[in-house]
């Protein structure tokens, strides 16, 4: 039996103001979730509460994996238990190399595992990275590249999806990874992403366009609206979102939300 990630029952205030309010979800390896919603519903604020970020107070709830509970976690340690974030707004990091990055990153990992590790040898490195880089049909030149420094919307989400492969994480959170692609860079994402998809991996796609769903085909798709999920199905949900927008969503969930 494969990790879960089992959000209960969770509360996020940012700036004393409540975004989350209650939200269930369980996410195992091999699946495939999509979680939309409109704008300011609180898709974001779960992705960066997952990972540990400081400005997202968690009031109540839990967050399971591994028999652990994440929130009691440093983002360092919830990324080497398994935990992978891809952020809708990648950060530029310039004077370090796309190959030295993830070098780093894995050493990191290997030492914290044993101390005593010298890190990855080189000949192994170059042969994971080539490995990964040809899977995703990525130009090995892209390694030598400053991070995401002057790369294209559609380059920071590849190199996202290039620290996924090299990484392995268990769990993996992709936050609006469709953002600000045209349809040729969402494409080359999307399938990316797709290759990488296997019993190894679960995945909760962010997402407020089907559009990405045509290349990631969801396993589960859950609809947030006002910081709760409201609405859970098959991938005929994505599809009638996309034809029918959110209004009847507001519609049919408003009155109980606002007795909660």
């Amino acid at each position: 039996m494969g990790s879960a990630l089992e959000i209960r029952n969770l509360h996020v205030s940012v700036e004393d103001k409540p975004i989350l309010k209650g939200v269930n979800l369980v996410v195992k390896q091999g699946e495939i979730h999509a979680l939309m919603g409109p704008n300011g519903s609180g898709k974001s604020t779960l992705a960066y509460t997952l990972i540990g970020h400081p400005s997202y107070r968690v009031d109540a709830g839990q967050v399971i994996f591994k028999g652990v509970d994440l929130l009691e976690l440093k983002p360092d340690e919830r990324s080497r238990l398994g935990l992978f974030l891809a952020f809708q707004y990648p950060v530029t990091v310039p004077g370090v190399s796309v190959a030295n990055f993830l070098r780093t990153a894995i050493n990191a990992r290997r030492k914290a595992v044993d101390p005593e590790d010298k890190g990855i040898p080189i000949p192994e490195f170059r042969k994971l990275l080539k490995e990964k880089m040809a899977l995703l049909q990525m130009d090995p030149s892209f390694a030598g590249r400053y991070l995401n420094d002057g790369f294209s919307g559609g380059e920071k989400k590849r190199a996202e999806i290039l620290q996924l492969a090299v990484l392995k994480p268990e769990i993996a959170v992709l936050d609006e990874t469709d953002s600000g692609l045209d349809i040729d860079a969402l494409r080359t994402v999307a399938e990316g992403v797709q290759a990488l998809i296997g019993p190894e991996l679960g995945v909760l796609v962010i997402t407020h366009y089907q559009r990405i769903l045509n290349y990631i085909k969801p396993d589960v798709v859950h609809v947030m609206f006002q910081g709760r999920i409201v609405e859970t199905g098959g991938s005929d949900l994505a599809l009638e979102l996309e034809e029918r927008g959110y209004d009847w969503i507001r519609v049919r969930h408003q009155a109980e939300l606002e007795e909660v």
